[in-house]
């Protein structure tokens, strides 16, 4: 086996922090033959699909790979910008302002990239230039709040299998999950606060979170009850009662028992029970996509007002708000403790920021 080597390498090189963010993945354009490529990366991940190989080959290639993105192309396009996939624009957004607040602090030493788990950019072309740019310490944070094996736990899958073929490793750090961090539950109580005091209260507050098979929680995955600790610390941030608030999961796919309770199942039997208004927000997205803009913002909605409801609103993912922003760059300061910035450049950043206040 030949290892990869780190070409832009040479003695005496001042070696520098990488922040590396990162999120789901998005095709690269609405289309059925950009999303074949992309649905066939995401869905042949064992981590994402924990069925026997061989079986599961013949039904995605067979049945999934046919279907599917015409499907999911009318969905994508439906929420493309003209700036391209919201996720995407969004996580640039994201790394921009991390980085942005890390360059204030310490200068060009700490180097802030974002790449996508699934398509483009990859997390192996991404590792491969920050390595090549002297980040001999890096930091990867996935923007998955609550830890899952098929999410956080796929990312480091990723980042495993590119070491594997590296010669020259950097210290690895790798945050794994922040379901509980206070500075991430007060940026998702003040936007729902925030949404409050513009639109007024619904009769209920849903916390919708992504599904997962229910045996990934019964074999031990603890996304299922990071998700209940996110909903309960966010509504004891705003006062709620148990009865003010409900957790349910979207997105399921296939036959089998995901975690309940759906959040369709739920929106469609709420008016029944004299809940004529609701608000929806999702705190496992950090950034808006296909599964908030188009699946909780309309196809959900649609439900819900078709049961009978009377108002229905979407509370918009955290995105790049400057609370979300600032968690993150509290998170990732907190995770850089102990290493240390290069002296001598951290003090000629600061002299030349004085400099330029005079």
């Amino acid at each position: 086996m030949t290892f990869t080597g780190s070409p832009g390498f040479y003695h005496g090189q001042q070696d520098k922090i990488g922040v590396l963010i990162t999120n789901l993945g998005t095709p690269q354009a609405p289309t059925k033959q950009a999303l074949k490529p992309y649905l066939k990366q995401f869905l042949s991940d064992p981590r994402v699909v924990e069925v026997p190989r061989l079986l599961w080959w013949f039904i995605l290639n067979g049945i999934i790979l046919n279907v599917r993105p015409k499907r999911s192309a009318h969905a994508y396009a439906s929420v493309w910008s003209e700036q391209g996939s919201p996720l995407l624009v969004h996580t640039q957004n994201q790394a921009n302002a991390i980085r942005e607040k890390l360059s204030a602090r310490y200068g060009d030493n700490v180097q802030v990239e974002f790449a996508m788990r699934y398509g483009q950019p990859s997390i192996e072309s991404v590792v491969d230039r920050m390595l090549n740019n002297g980040v001999r310490k890096l930091l990867v944070l996935p923007l998955y709040p609550q830890y899952s094996a098929s999410t956080t736990g796929s990312t480091f899958d990723a980042l495993a299998q590119d070491f594997i073929a590296r010669r020259w490793l950097p210290e690895l750090r790798f945050v794994n999950q922040y379901c509980d961090n206070d500075d991430y539950i007060q940026a998702l109580a003040d936007k729902i606060q925030a949404h409050w005091e513009s639109h007024g209260r619904a009769d209920k507050l849903i916390f919708s979170y992504h599904g997962v098979p229910k045996r990934y929680l019964l074999n031990g995955d603890p996304y299922h009850c990071q998700c209940h600790k996110t909903s309960r610390l966010v509504a004891e941030k705003l006062g709620l009662s148990k009865d003010e608030y409900l957790t349910t999961f979207q997105s399921r796919f296939g036959r089998e028992e995901w975690l309940k309770p759906y959040t369709d199942e739920t929106l469609k039997a709420l008016p029944a029970q004299g809940v004529k208004s609701v608000q929806v927000v999702c705190p496992g997205f950090s950034a808006d996509c296909l599964e908030t803009i188009e699946e909780i913002g309309v196809e959900n909605r649609g439900y819900f007002m078709d049961a009978g409801g009377q108002r229905y609103e979407y509370i918009e993912a955290l995105n790049a708000d400057a609370g979300h922003i600032d968690a993150l760059f509290g998170l990732i300061e907190s995770n850089m403790h102990g290493w240390q910035v290069n002296a001598d450049a951290q003090r000629a950043h600061r002299a030349k920021q004085m400099g330029a206040s005079r």
